[in-house]
């Protein structure tokens, strides 16, 4: 069987204006129907925002505290033991770490309403970096969950 293409995080190319291929991954997770472009600019809009609300600090740095303040580090998943079914916490991937952060970021941020995207992803990065906001409280909620759980943890094999 001839090996199958797989994406890679070698073959990433990083973005344009800030050199990161943190913030090439975020732009694809952004984008809509194909729309580089209008991803890149509502970023680079977010970060804008983001450098004049806190001038101490790049932009840059800004973001990737943010993602990696919303990483969670264990969640539950569903184990069928003896007919029984149980939420055992169980340890994240740094690679879904990094999907389920982009994934409650984006989620955050689409679910407010009346402002510009730019403007709403600038807001909830702000409160991620002060490990606050909507996102967050995802998070919190997760590691929650896998602390409550935490009498199964002996299913996780």
């Amino acid at each position: 069987m001839p090996k199958k293409f797989t994406a890679s995080a070698k073959q990433w190319k990083p973005d344009p204006k800030y050199k990161s291929k943190l913030v090439s991954k975020f732009v694809n997770n952004l984008m809509w129907d194909g729309k580089k472009t209008v991803a890149q600019q509502i970023i680079y809009d977010a970060m804008d925002i983001m450098q004049k609300k806190v001038a101490d600090t790049p932009p840059l740095e800004v973001f990737e505290t943010a993602i990696n303040n919303l990483k969670p580090l264990i969640e539950v998943r569903s184990k069928r033991v003896g007919g029984s079914t149980y939420q055992v916490p169980m340890q994240v991937k740094p690679s879904r770490q990094q999907a389920l952060a982009f994934r409650w970021l984006l989620a955050a941020t689409r679910g407010k309403k009346g402002r510009p995207m730019s403007v709403k992803l600038a807001d909830e990065l702000l409160a991620a970096y002060r490990k606050e906001g909507t996102a967050m409280t995802t998070r919190e909620n997760v590691h929650r969950m896998a602390e409550a759980n935490k009498a199964f943890s002996h299913f996780a094999w």
